[in-house]
């Protein structure tokens, strides 16, 4: 695929007038998504480059799927500079429909790899004389699918990295299968940030950063859960924190069907008076941390950015599917064993220097090239047609059910019956509303109870 070139090369392009306001709209799927997108948008536009001075206004919208996170789990996300009351739910085809009536400057697709292939084929297909930038990229730790995820997510304008180390993976992907690596751009995680560690006296707590599906067995989950107990009971002027993305019935990025808040009430002999489950913003449970344990949460990033002692447990082993093998080479992975026996990790600091952690000082700049980068685009007025990688030449066994997914045609445009219903008036909206929400909250439930049973039946 021949790389894109700039606007700038045309001399019968001229750049339009800027709005008088920088509309920015961040789509998302997921409470985690949500977080990242939100405080993405807020970080490319804050000090807004010296050509784009306008002020800044940002749309939330939530993608409805499985995922679709609740107004507590908005609350519970922290400061991301929109208010959760003014944060809307769409389908796919709404949010085209949105884009092409209220014409945004740029648009941070907070989703998953497939949602993003979606959204851009069907900005594509809308055909706008001016349309937004398009920025795109990943929440965490990327652990798997790194080839498949990268192609759904090219034709972006912007794909970001969140350190060098991913910078050079994307770039490789992307060149290795004759794809333009020029929107691949080196930034870091946005929700990095808290005060640096110091320890205070009389305060001991150690927090395990729990994760929706990882493990995802039962045993594994209940393994961790009777380590993290019986590291209370010896140590028990010791705070032990377990750290909870959301409550049962809630969902994450990730499918959680064991939720360690069931397994937690069947522990034998209850649990030990210096042991708590807490919810909550990951910054304020950080605040008061003295060592944070997971298996490989992206917290531990968080952690290590405040310099607060953190480990990778290696019980479990050290596998792709646990997403811990990212940690060979940072000095972090031991076992419950050791660390009952009071060892604390020490990280590597050349394998920190490649994972965007920034815990040097250097956070400030990290996204300077991404915004730089943005307002470079926006400054050229006209952009070129979005081209993504996947084609229905080019993959027509693989995009036409992504596609379908958001009840998109191959060609980007909305299947018959998807477009958005109007005039149905409020009373006709509040029932496809309460339909909607039952729907959901069915779907959790075979995931969570169903689906387990009719999995431990078949092992009988």
């Amino acid at each position: 695929m021949p790389p894109r070139t700039s606007n700038t090369a045309d001399p019968a392009r001229t750049p339009a007038e800027p709005r008088p306001v920088l509309r920015v709209a961040v789509l998302a799927d997921s409470d985690t998504r949500w977080k990242w997108g939100a405080l993405t948008a807020r970080r490319l536009t804050a000090g807004a480059d010296e050509r784009d001075a306008r002020p800044v206004e940002v749309s939330g919208l939530l993608l409805r799927g499985r995922a679709t996170p609740t107004p507590r789990q908005l609350a519970e996300v922290g400061e991301v500079g929109i208010e959760a009351e003014k944060v809307r739910e769409v389908t796919a085809v709404e949010f085209l429909h949105t884009v092409r009536d209220e014409g945004y400057d740029v648009v941070v697709l907070a989703l998953v790899g497939g949602g993003v292939q979606a959204m851009l084929h069907g900005l594509a297909a809308l055909d706008l004389t001016r349309r937004p930038v398009i920025v795109t990229g990943y929440v965490g730790v990327v652990y798997e699918k790194l080839a498949d995820g990268l192609l759904l997510r090219h034709g972006a304008d912007v794909v970001l990295a969140n350190s060098a180390h991913d910078a050079e993976r994307f770039r490789a992907v992307y060149e290795g299968v004759g794809a333009d690596a020029s929107a691949v751009t080196e930034a870091a995680l946005p929700f990095l940030g808290g005060a640096p560690y110091r320890a205070e006296e009389g305060r001991d707590t150690v927090v395990f950063a729990a994760q929706p599906s990882v493990p995802a067995s039962r045993a594994d989950r209940t393994y961790l859960l009777r380590r993290l107990v019986e590291h209370a009971r010896l140590h028990p002027r010791r705070e032990v924190l377990l750290k909870l993305r959301s409550k049962p019935g809630e969902h994450t990025t990730h499918i959680e069907e064991l939720p360690y808040q069931k397994l937690a009430q069947k522990v034998p002999g209850g649990l030990p008076p210096n042991f708590r489950l807490v919810y909550g913003h990951m910054g304020e449970v950080l605040d008061r941390t003295d060592l944070l344990v997971t298996v490989s949460s992206t917290a531990a990033l968080e952690s290590l950015h405040r310099r607060i002692p953190t480990a990778v447990l290696t019980d479990l082993g050290v596998r792709e599917p646990l997403g811990n093998h990212h940690f060979v080479g940072s000095g972090l992975l031991t076992s419950w064993d050791r660390l009952d026996g009071g060892y604390r990790p020490r990280p590597d600091g050349r394998w920190l220097s490649g994972q965007g952690v920034a815990a040097d000082g250097s956070y400030s700049a990290a996204y300077d090239t991404a915004r730089a980068k943005v307002a470079e685009l926006l400054a050229d007025g006209q952009l070129p047609p979005l081209a993504p990688y996947y084609t229905p030449a080019t993959a027509p066994g693989y995009l036409p059910g992504i596609l379908a997914r958001h009840h998109l045609a191959p060609d980007g445009t909305p299947l018959p019956g998807a477009a958005a219903p109007q005039g149905t008036g409020r009373v006709r909206g509040a029932v496809r509303e309460t339909v909607r929400n039952a729907a959901r909250g069915a779907y959790r439930h075979g995931v969570q109870r169903v689906a387990p049973v009719i999995r431990r039946m078949g092992e009988l």
